[in-house]
């Protein structure tokens, strides 16, 4: 039985945080039995509640997986993708017709594997022996929106959403820690599919992303009564909550309504806290680069990933937009690489000494890439015939790349993977079988992979 007497003893007020954290599973005072949720009072009687953490298919280093989305399609040629022909011809015309556009930054090799990045990346640059390079991507359709939202579900068909590759994850594995959501996305894009991106569909609706903004911000969080009557509120709501959920003809999503009020309850003691950057250390805020306003916002995302993770957050997607560079493609290359540099660099370093970065999975890259011809006076078009993401963490070899786009970095032409591919191989490397992670609905099962994709093993660590 969990030990009550600090609760029972105490002289002295508890703060919202401790009364929240406090309480247990014993039940031989009726004063405390009202401030237990019922999910505490689920797993008091053995019930499994539908967020608890499920083990693995099969044994593998991730636990847990930090995304970092360059939303509007970054040009590889430009930063991650040297292409020494390209810088030969350019003005010439392409093998696909257009003028060829060299990039105009300059390139060089860093670590022992001498990785080739773009000046626009030094910070990121000193960390490519940790990273492994995915390099021969394509995708199904150069739009944003249905690209996007093939990146987060798999599919682009508008007739059927499908769950969000976090909702998928959650799933499967459930989160490491009750009192916070599983799947937080920062910042998500109000275009290219909004909500799509993060929601969890036909899944059971606890599983889809909670979204909050890069200064900490989640809305309806504060309490606005004492918490041993809102305590008995939640539980009337509750209880009438269930009472319809038994009878027929109830919406599915009701069960998803009961878990969220629990676990809003309880975040009013963890996330106010966890979100406050400020209690960082002046040093890690410098190295991330936080500042206030715009110019910060990824490095505030990218400090706040790092803490969410830490606390067992199963999924942290964070996103940094105005990479579609039909045109101004120079100058935006340097204000979105100058925002994201930095503190991408710092989220590595960081989860390395904190001993996080061998359990954690970061992921970094777009819905699709960028064309090496040139579109209007300053700009690219949009690739989705190759193009590169990278990997760093857990279960991934480091220094190391799997595949590649021709000589101009127009199309895939080694170790292709399609994004069905990408999403089996993620799944992998958190130790789940893309093939067995299913869920029927309309009549058949459906998976992240849909009826496709094919883990890049070479990859694996």
């Amino acid at each position: 039985m969990t030990d009550l007497l600090p609760v029972l003893n105490a002289t002295q007020p508890l703060s919202r945080r401790e009364l929240l954290k406090s309480s247990g599973i014993g039940f031989g005072s009726v004063a405390l039995a009202g401030m237990l949720s019922l999910q505490q009072r689920a797993l008091a009687a053995g019930q499994r509640t539908p967020l608890a953490p499920k083990p693995q298919q099969f044994s593998a280093k991730a636990k847990r997986i930090i995304f970092l989305f360059m939303e509007g399609a970054m040009s590889h040629v430009d930063t991650f993708d040297y292409k020494p022909t390209l810088q030969a011809n350019d003005g010439k015309s392409g093998p696909g017709g257009g003028k060829l556009v060299a990039s105009k930054f300059g390139f060089q090799q860093y670590g022992e594997t001498g990785t080739w990045v773009s000046e626009l990346y030094p910070h990121v640059a000193r960390h490519v022996d940790k990273l492994c390079f995915i390099r021969g991507l394509h995708t199904d359709t150069p739009a944003h929106p249905q690209a996007v939202i093939q990146l987060h579900t798999g599919a682009a068909i508008a007739s059927v959403t499908r769950p969000s590759m976090g909702a998928w994850l959650l799933y499967g594995l459930g989160t490491e820690n009750q009192d916070l959501p599983g799947y937080i996305t920062i910042n998500p894009s109000p275009n290219f599919g909004g909500a799509v991106n993060y929601g969890s569909a036909f899944l059971p609706a606890h599983f889809q992303g909670t979204r909050i903004n890069d200064v900490g911000f989640l809305a309806n969080l504060q309490a606005q009564n004492d918490i041993t009557l809102q305590r008995k509120q939640i539980d009337l709501i509750q209880e009438m909550n269930r009472g319809l959920q038994a009878s027929s003809g109830a919406p599915h999503e009701l069960d998803g309504v009961i878990q969220s009020y629990e676990l809003a309850f309880k975040m009013q003691g963890e996330v106010p806290e966890l979100l406050d950057i400020s209690q960082e250390p002046e040093a890690v805020r410098e190295a991330y680069g936080v500042k206030p306003g715009p110019a910060g916002s990824f490095a505030r995302q990218c400090l706040m990933a790092r803490r969410l993770s830490e606390a067992g957050v199963r999924f942290v997607e964070i996103r940094q937009s105005g990479w579609d560079h039909h045109n101004n493609l120079h100058k935006g290359l340097i204000a979105n690489s100058k925002a994201t540099d930095q503190p991408t660099a710092a989220l590595l370093a960081d989860l390395e000494q904190r001993g996080l970065l061998n359990e954690t999975l970061v992921l970094f890259g777009s819905e699709f890439g960028r064309l090496p011809t040139a579109q209007g006076p300053d700009g690219r078009d949009h690739n989705i015939t190759g193009y590169p993401m990278w990997f760093a963490g857990a279960g991934v070899k480091p220094g190391f790349s799997y595949g590649a786009t021709d000589e101009f970095g127009t199309h895939a032409i080694d170790g292709r993977m399609h994004t069905n591919d990408l999403h089996a191989t993620l799944l992998a490397l958190m130790g789940l079988d893309h093939e067995l992670l299913t869920y029927p609905y309309a009549g058949r099962d459906f998976r992240l992979t849909d009826v496709a994709g094919k883990v890049a093993t070479e990859i694996l660590a």
